[in-house]
């Protein structure tokens, strides 16, 4: 039986290597990780059909979190009786989705649709509460949880023998891009983060595969890369945090901040877009905006 990591590009907004989901053969039946949102289901369907398989034939998912670029089209597959793995914390807002959509439609407004799709609940009885250190048994395939919180308080990576699937927690890397971490609200805690990457290089993974994008060949380099720029994201927006700068203020000067990071890589405009169709950088302004009130608090 072939084994191999089928990867799946969804093509959101209609741009390469921005989310992805990665399928494998079990002597269960093919085992899907991501699903992306809704809104780039079609595509997912074609890349399942492309491996050989059915929507019908994939016998359980496994979410690293339930972010819609993530787990929005889940429930697509619990329609078919399909069994949906993600961290307990995450799983009450899968089978009940009203409050996340709600939340999020604050933000997205009018592009929720266009963006996201829809999302509707998972039954109880389909959802999985995948932990810490547990191993999920498909025949010849175990995969072993990671709990990685940092970027989302609900995330989880998955181990294959060698190989990570990691979500958000290892950063998003589009080829020989530099990697940059997804900071959205509410949940970056930067310590726990930290621990998170710590937990992966003790694992030690020779690939990791990212959900923003594919797979990864140097490990070790890449968390450490993400790490630094952790800090530098951090770094930057603490001033402006201090001196109660307006968001809508921050926001462009962060845009030029990575921007001017993106172009001494020598990436293109295009690719730099990719870069922020699969992780906006308005959007980690917030998040780590967040993150400095909570600290500040004493509340993380």
């Amino acid at each position: 039986m072939n084994t191999e990591v089928k990867i799946i590009d969804l093509n959101f907004q209609n741009t390469r290597e921005s989310i992805g989901s990665f399928l494998i053969n079990t002597s269960k039946g093919p085992v899907l990780i991501e699903t992306g949102p809704e809104a780039t289901y079609n595509e997912l369907v074609k890349g399942i059909e492309q491996a050989g398989f059915k929507v019908s034939d994939i016998h359980a998912v496994l979410l690293t979190h339930i972010h819609f670029d993530h787990a929005g089209a889940a429930w697509k597959f619990a329609q078919n009786g399909t069994k949906i793995y993600v961290h307990e914390i995450g799983l009450p807002h899968l089978e009940n989705p009203k409050k996340l959509w709600n939340s999020a439609a604050q933000i997205y407004g009018e592009d929720m649709e266009r963006l996201w799709g829809k999302m509707e609940p998972i039954p109880k009885h389909l959802l999985i509460a995948a932990s810490d250190g547990d191993v999920i048994d498909f025949g010849n395939v175990q995969f072993k949880v990671i709990y990685t919180p940092g970027h989302a308080i609900h995330h989880n990576a998955y181990q294959w023998n060698d190989s990570i699937f990691t979500g958000d927690v290892a950063g998003c890397k589009i080829e020989n891009g530099p990697v940059v971490p997804p900071c959205p609200p509410p949940d970056i805690n930067i310590e726990l983060w930290k621990q998170s990457l710590q937990k992966l290089r003790d694992a030690q993974p020779k690939y990791l595969y990212l959900t923003h994008f594919a797979r990864h060949n140097n490990p070790m380099q890449l968390l450490d890369e993400l790490e630094t720029e952790l800090d530098r994201w951090t770094t930057f927006i603490k001033p402006f945090y201090d001196a109660k700068t307006p968001t809508e203020e921050i926001i462009p000067k962060f845009m030029k901040f990575t921007s001017d990071a993106f172009k001494l890589k020598g990436l293109t405009d295009e690719e730099i877009q990719v870069y922020e169709y699969a992780n906006p950088s308005w959007m980690s302004v917030n998040g780590l905006l967040r993150y400095w009130k909570l600290k500040d608090q004493g509340r993380i």
